[in-house]
């Protein structure tokens, strides 16, 4: 039995994430790229999975300006809008700077002391937490300091593009450590 081996009859499992944004909840205008993680185009895309466990994170990168929008939304939202918050089903960061819902600013992030450093510009990271109670913004790592509240509903991330702004969705492999106790978003069956 020399140089006999058995070949193994197992399949090997991907370990790519399986969450990415759904082609079946998109704007007619929006193009999904890069195996499901980029937007560009005009209008919206949910994720695939809703945000079910206690404390989830993703986090945005803006690959080139333009008009965005980033946050959570229930899947009634009118994905054909360019704008996020502008229903009562999204919860939005806006590259104008606000945070929206139901078409009213929650929140306008100003030049705090003079520095930029909490506007979000070309190639910076945007991260979102979720724990059911608040949802959270951050810039680089940085937490804008307004927690938005009466989240309603199962969510599910959404990002929203238009005027040439191109949005990847990160998943997994984070450019900042999720807040303590936040990891990234899990599918249904993997909490148990």
């Amino acid at each position: 039995m020399n140089n006999f081996h058995f070949a193994s009859n197992t399949p090997e499992i991907s370990s790519k994430n399986p969450i990415q944004l759904d082609t079946a909840f998109m704007g007619y205008e929006v193009v999904i790229v890069k195996s499901g993680q980029r937007l560009c185009g005009a209008g919206a895309a949910l994720g695939n999975a809703p945000l079910v466990q206690s404390k989830a994170y993703f986090e945005v990168k803006l690959q080139q300006g333009g008009s965005w929008s980033v946050g959570l939304a229930t899947r009634q939202t009118d994905l054909s809008l360019t704008q996020g918050g502008m229903d009562e089903f999204s919860w939005a960061l806006c590259s104008d700077n606000a945070i929206r819902h139901n078409r009213h600013v929650l929140y306008s992030i100003d030049n705090k002391n003079g520095t930029v450093s909490n506007i979000p510009h070309e190639s910076d990271v945007i991260g979102i937490s979720y724990d059911h109670i608040q949802l959270k913004f951050y810039i680089n790592g940085d937490e804008i300091d307004f927690p938005v509240t009466n989240v309603r509903g199962t969510v599910y991330p959404v990002l929203y593009v238009d005027d040439g702004a191109i949005l990847d969705i990160i998943l997994d492999n984070f450019n900042y450590c999720p807040p303590g106790g936040f990891e990234k978003i899990m599918l249904e069956q993997s909490l148990l």
